[in-house]
């Protein structure tokens, strides 16, 4: 049943903005604590990297599956339950062990898989009208929970008493808050009739080629996100700046991305074709990247806040172009779910294979090249689904 109240609408909404603001601190606070964490457990940059690799391939696995879970249980409480396994997750990693350490993050990873691709699924059916101004909201404070994590990691490990994983630890309670505001819609967002089966679902979007290039722009996008939320303070750390500041600067680059997060979607949800939003945030990015490649440059900030404005803006447009591409709630649904499960296996490789490159060369400008690659193949997809249509 569709909610039709205004004060209905908007429990939902805070609902919603509470849900995205859990779906990235878990992943975002290891980044800046890699070092601690590497000097704890004796990790290879590769293994650390798979602390950020997990919850994608989770992501991957998970999020082609959520409507079996949506048309059993309903959206309401597949989200609570994600909640509470996010809980479950975090609270794991922080039991002694490289196994709870990589247990517990596959757990939330799983979790999240459910929030992200829920999400576009609640606008499309609840807030269709504005869902430019919706997908601005809940992206930019995913952007807020990711920041918020990167810029409080380190400092929380300055207290006395206060270790790596204590200061992982702490979001459980970002995440059970968010789960008691989420409890009056377990009810209220009933089971929709189930009209499309899911099997043959499936095949048509695996035979639609904008269905893929939606999932390879996501997954693209992801890729690049993850490997500056994994890597970005160790690159700093490596050319001699103190891990408060490279924590300091990965938040800078959330932070932007917030700002990118609220404008984007909305601009572009005013247009019938974004080919021009796509071509200004991938020259953006170039740009930052090769800032960032060269350190004789200087800038730091710079070229962090001009990548993380087209991250934040780039993966709003990513979230918009499933709702935009669909036709109704439940093609929304499936459409997302295709779209991140291919996108996240994609965006799974990113931070393994950044930091094996690095590993083998020795230097972060070769593993910054990468992303050089991704960002002209991310231009040729984004042109093509920029232009009007649905699946």
């Amino acid at each position: 049943m569709k909610t039709t109240s205004k004060s209905a609408n908007i429990l939902l909404l805070i609902g919603i903005l509470f849900i995205a603001l859990n779906l990235r601190p878990a992943i975002a606070g290891v980044g800046p604590l890699v070092d601690d964490i590497k000097l704890a457990t004796g990790l290879s940059n590769a293994m650390l990297g798979l602390l950020t690799t997990l919850p994608l391939i989770a992501f991957g696995v998970i999020s082609m599956l959520t409507p079996l879970f949506t048309n059993r249980f309903g959206i309401g409480k597949t989200l609570f339950g994600a909640m509470i396994l996010l809980i479950i997750g975090i609270l794991i990693r922080y039991i002694e062990g490289n196994f709870f350490l990589y247990f517990g993050t596959l757990l939330f990873g799983i979790s999240i898989a459910f929030g992200n691709v829920l999400l576009p699924g609640i606008t499309k059916r609840n807030f269709s009208k504005n869902s430019g101004l919706v997908t601005s909201l809940y992206s930019a404070v995913m952007a807020v929970g990711a920041s918020l994590a990167a810029g409080v990691s380190v400092p929380l490990t300055h207290i006395k008493g206060v270790g790596w994983r204590e200061s992982l630890v702490v979001w459980a309670l970002l995440a059970f808050i968010a789960a008691i505001i989420w409890f009056p819609q377990v009810n209220r967002l009933k089971r929709p009739p189930i009209k499309n089966d899911f099997i043959k679902a499936m095949k048509s979007l695996t035979k639609s080629r904008l269905a893929w290039q939606v999932a390879i722009f996501m997954g693209l996008q992801s890729l690049t996100f993850y490997v500056i939320l994994a890597w970005l303070p160790a690159i700093l750390i490596s050319r001699g700046f103190e891990a408060d500041y490279a924590g300091w600067m990965l938040s800078l680059s959330q932070a932007t991305g917030i700002l990118a997060s609220l404008i984007v979607p909305i601009i572009a949800g005013r247009r019938k074709d974004q080919r021009s939003i796509v071509w200004v945030l991938i020259l953006m990015e170039i740009i930052g990247i090769i800032g960032l490649m060269l350190p004789q440059f200087g800038g730091v900030a710079i070229w962090v806040s001009l990548i993380g404005f087209v991250l934040g803006g780039s993966f709003g447009l990513s979230l918009l172009f499933i709702v935009l591409r669909s036709h109704n709630t439940a093609s929304a649904t499936e459409l997302s779910g295709m779209a991140q499960s291919i996108g996240y296996i994609i965006a799974a490789t990113g931070p393994f294979i950044f930091a094996s490159i690095f590993d083998f060369t020795g230097s972060w400008v070769y593993a910054l090249m990468l992303l050089l690659v991704v960002s002209v193949l991310k231009l040729f997809s984004g042109l093509y689904i920029g232009k009007p249509g649905e699946v």
